[in-house]
């Protein structure tokens, strides 16, 4: 009995050892697992970064690597995934001409690098103005270019319709380009110079008509405004924008609710002064009425020369009365400087003027020439040296019937006005510069 306890006490000892044995095997071959698994991913590793073995650090940033490229391809998915904003589109310049000025219109285009736009302009057999724009215009910047000249409300008119026409178009801006406004004159009432009395010995007399040269008698207090009126119908018409050159009176653009750029014709003015005029600094600046010695003493201070001033009283529209003449003008060359001129009764006056106080010689410069009526032949037989006036108002016809006549292009200034326009930049810089 007790042999055989021993045996089973050897045997179950015997059974703990192997037991052990096994375990400890099982452990060696686990860990051996392990080695072989991470021997088996740095291998992998390697291959991934190439041939060459890496350390530890290495190993790092080649993991870093591949996780930025994964998350810089997730990136460009993402973004390319999200819709993008519509760039905003630059309008195009779209310049229309009226039947008023179309040498001045193209003369603008030629300047910008454009073509002129489309448009057919015809009348009816009841003399109905019909006007029909040739191209799109939707969503662009639209100049129309119509002076006041000619037959000034017909062209009016037509300015009008075409300003509409581009508007219900869907135009996105229209700017009428107006050289010469129309009815500028008409900017204010008139007071009765001396009592009912002489007005109604006027009223009875054939004397009290409206002139066709859109002048109002002076004796009237209840003219219109017809400035104002003709604001009026360009807003309503759908101008957005307004650009002259000067102004009758410069007020003349509070008539408006939208902007009015007034250009000024006195930079080309000096420019010829001092280009054409041998002696212009013996020369002395004479306006031919109160209203223009503003005007005069700019241009006199930019020359640094003299100015003298010639009061005038009308005793109706376009007859001078009388004329008084303030300054000295003797052995000068005197610059009666203008506006505009009409039948040009005022500066022929004023020139006779001049020459009576000792002028050597008379020049006029005029930004509006209308010559109207009998100006041609009064011109013709003044003393003149030369009239000169912008082409603002075509000139052509009256510079072939009268040769003292000399005409200055403004092309360049309308033009550089409707390009600063378009491109949102300040005008002013021409209100003192001619751009070449």
């Amino acid at each position: 009995m007790e042999d055989s306890s021993e045996r089973d006490s050897k045997g179950s000892s015997c059974d703990k050892i192997d037991s052990a044995e096994n375990s400890s095997k099982s452990l060696d071959e686990a860990t051996s697992t392990t080695e072989e698994q991470q021997q088996n991913t740095t291998t992998n590793t390697n291959k991934t970064c190439g041939s060459q073995t890496l350390s530890g650090e290495e190993a790092k940033a080649a993991e870093a690597s591949s996780t930025s490229t994964t998350t810089t391809n997730f990136t460009e998915e993402t973004k390319a995934s999200v819709p993008r904003p519509l760039k905003s589109r630059m309008p195009n310049i779209k310049v229309f001409s009226g039947s008023s000025h179309p040498d001045l219109a193209q003369r603008i285009v030629d300047r910008l690098g454009h073509d002129l736009g489309k448009v057919v302009t015809k009348k009816f057999s009841n003399l109905e103005t019909c006007v029909e724009i040739g191209e799109s215009v939707r969503g662009e910047d639209v100049y129309i270019v119509q002076s006041g000249s000619g037959e000034i409300n017909d062209n009016l008119m037509e300015l009008l319709i075409m300003i509409n026409a581009c508007k219900i178009a869907s135009a996105s801006r229209v700017t009428a380009v107006i050289p010469c406004f129309p009815y500028a004159r008409q900017d204010k009432k008139d007071k009765v110079k001396s009592g009912d009395d002489k007005l109604a010995k006027l009223m009875k007399s054939n004397e009290w008509k409206f002139r066709a040269d859109h002048y109002v008698p002076e004796y009237t207090s209840r003219a219109p405004i017809s400035a104002k009126l003709v604001a009026n119908m360009l807003s309503v018409a759908g101008a957005d924008h307004i650009i002259t050159m000067d102004l009758h009176a410069s007020q003349i653009q509070g008539f408006f609710d939208i902007p009015v750029d007034n250009l000024y014709a006195e930079p080309a003015v000096l420019k010829w002064i001092r280009e054409n005029i041998t002696d212009w600094r013996n020369a002395i600046i004479v306006s031919p009425d109160a209203g223009g010695a503003k005007r005069v003493t700019s241009i006199a201070d930019r020359l640094n020369v003299e100015f003298a001033l010639i009061h005038k009283e009308r005793k109706k529209a376009n007859e001078v009365a009388s004329m008084v003449l303030v300054g000295d003008v003797k052995d000068r060359v005197a610059i009666l400087v203008d506006d505009m001129a009409d039948t040009c009764g005022t500066i022929v006056h004023a020139a006779d003027k001049l020459v009576e106080a000792g002028a050597t010689k008379v020049y006029a410069i005029l930004t509006h020439g209308i010559f109207s009526g009998p100006a041609i032949q009064r011109i013709n037989g003044a003393c003149f040296e030369a009239v000169v006036v912008t082409n603002t108002i075509p000139q052509d016809e009256h510079m072939l019937n009268c040769p003292k006549i000399q005409c200055i292009d403004v092309s360049m200034m309308f033009a550089e006005a409707v390009r600063r326009t378009h491109n949102g930049e300040s005008v002013s810089y021409l209100f003192s510069n001619v751009p070449y």
